[in-house]
C-alpha cells in the first residue's frame, strides 16, 4: 500500500478508480489541528492535472505502469503496430493513444509504450530522431539573414522550419519534444 504520509514524487497509484502520479507534494503541519499532505496529481492515463488533500495515514494500492521499448513496424488505418524485440509478439495501438510528436516517427525506430494492466495508454517516441528532406525552396546565395527559417517537408510527412541553407536530401537531427531542428546530421 501507498501511504500519503510517504508520499515522494513519482509514485504512481490507484484513487478513485484512477491511475495518479504525484508530481509534487508538501507535508504541512498547521499550529492547530492535524497534519496533511498537499499534492498535485496527473491522471496517468489522460494526463490531466488535479490538487488534493490527504491525511498522512490515507492508503492507496500501488499502480505498476508497464514500460517497454518496441520497434514501430507499420501502420493499417487507424491502427499502428508496434512489435517487442524479445518476444517478438506484435501489438495494435489506435491512432486515438498517439501524441502530436509521432508524426517524426518512421517504419522500424524504437519507441517507448506505456501500459496499465495491459491496456497501453501512450506511445513515446525517442527524444531525437534523424530524417531526410524530401521537399524544400532551394537557398539563394545571399541570403544570409541570421534566424530566418523556411519550411521543409520531412520523410514522415511532417512539416518543419529549417535554417535556409538546408536543401533537399540533407539528413537532420530532430527534438521531438518541441518538434524543432537542432542540426545536421
Amino acid at each position: 500500500m501507498v501511504i500519503a504520509g510517504d508520499f515522494k514524487n513519482g509514485v504512481t497509484f490507484e484513487m478513485e478508480g484512477k491511475v495518479v502520479q504525484v508530481i509534487e507534494f508538501q507535508h504541512v503541519k498547521p499550529g492547530k489541528g492535524a497534519a496533511f499532505v498537499r499534492t498535485k496529481l496527473r491522471d496517468v492515463i489522460n494526463g490531466s492535472v488535479i490538487e488534493k488533500t490527504f491525511s498522512p495515514t490515507d492508503k492507496f494500492p500501488p499502480a505498476h505502469i508497464e514500460r517497454k521499448d518496441m520497434q514501430y513496424m507499420y501502420n493499417d488505418g487507424d491502427l499502428y503496430y508496434f512489435m517487442d524485440m524479445e518476444s517478438y509478439e506484435q501489438i495494435p495501438v489506435g491512432k486515438d493513444m498517439l501524441d502530436d510528436n509521432f508524426k517524426f516517427v518512421k517504419e522500424e525506430m524504437m519507441c517507448r509504450i506505456n501500459s496499465y494492466k495491459g491496456s497501453v495508454f501512450s506511445v513515446e517516441p525517442p527524444m531525437f530522431v534523424e530524417l531526410t528532406i524530401t521537399d524544400t525552396e532551394p537557398g539563394f546565395k545571399g541570403d544570409t539573414a541570421t534566424g530566418t527559417t523556411k519550411p521543409a517537408t520531412l520523410e514522415t510527412g511532417a512539416v518543419i522550419k529549417v535554417p535556409l541553407f538546408i536543401d533537399n536530401g540533407t539528413v537532420i537531427r530532430i527534438d521531438t519534444r518541441t518538434g524543432e531542428y537542432l542540426e545536421r546530421a
